[in-house]
């Protein structure tokens, strides 16, 4: 069996300015390469604040537990050093960097993912693959960062991003949240066409839709900070038709949860 990209061990988190706040209360996870994994739950069940942990988020602080990476612990690693150590985190709300084109950004930051300059012609032509991968026009990255961008074309270029960096651990946090139809299929196209077999993917989502495009290996149910049940894409059919009260009644947790 080959190593896991991911290994979450016990994992308890708090928000770093409140430390009695704890939102992640011993979490364990394992993602192997060429996995997708969905992570699910009712709203405050920690999703959000469990992919900003991963990605090393100074607004969260790991009180218990290991992050790994390969093999490697990073649970202390900043997160410049796990974004050039291959986790990258697609933001639920990306944000626009007004005078910064794609291009450069992009550049700048395949550098510091290989850590070495990129000669122009070999980022340029590795540029236009990507590109013409997702069926992107070049004019997307002449655009500065996010700047007028519809909500779809954010979330295309946070895609375009990762095609090009090829992250062992893509973390897609709440991708598709905002989007249309067409837009929430394009999106998921995307992704489809930049899924390898030496990555391991967790979406994080609050609907089953998008894993109608990108069906999930496994799907994780969040409650509280923990995993409460985990299954397969029936689960997320599950959770479609009936909500998260029957399987929270199940449990036993339906009382004070949040639909």
């Amino acid at each position: 069996m080959s190593e896991p990209i991911l290994e979450l061990r016990g994992l308890k988190a708090s928000i770093t300015e409140q430390p009695d706040i704890q939102l992640l209360k011993g979490l364990d996870l394992t993602i192997r390469p060429g996995e997708i994994h969905a992570l699910m739950g009712p709203n405050g069940s920690g999703k959000s604040t469990l992919a900003n942990t991963i990605a090393g988020s100074p607004s969260y602080t790991v009180d218990e537990g290991q992050v790994l990476l390969k093999g490697e612990d990073i649970t202390e690693a900043p997160a410049d050093e796990r974004a050039r150590k291959g986790v990258f985190l697609s933001f639920q709300y990306p944000t626009p960097i007004p005078g910064v084109t794609m291009v450069n950004l992009m550049r700048e930051a395949l550098k510091a993912r290989r850590g070495a300059e990129v000669p122009a012609r070999e980022f340029l032509q590795e540029l236009r693959e990507t590109l013409a991968s997702l069926k992107m026009s070049e004019d997307m990255a002449r655009r500065y960062v996010n700047e007028g961008f519809s909500g779809g074309e954010k979330k295309r270029a946070e895609i375009l991003q990762m095609g090009l960096l090829k992250p062992d651990l893509a973390i897609l946090d709440e991708t598709d949240s905002g989007l249309d139809v067409d837009a929430l299929r394009t999106v998921a196209e995307g992704v489809q066409a930049l899924r390898r077999p030496d990555m391991g993917v967790l979406i994080i989502t609050h609907y089953e839709r998008i894993l109608s495009y990108i069906e999930p290996d496994y799907v994780h149910v969040l409650v509280k900070g923990q995993i409460v049940k985990s299954g397969g894409f029936s689960l997320a059919k599950e959770i479609e038709a009936g909500g998260y009260d029957p399987i929270l009644k199940e449990l036993g947790l339906l009382e004070g949860a949040t639909a």
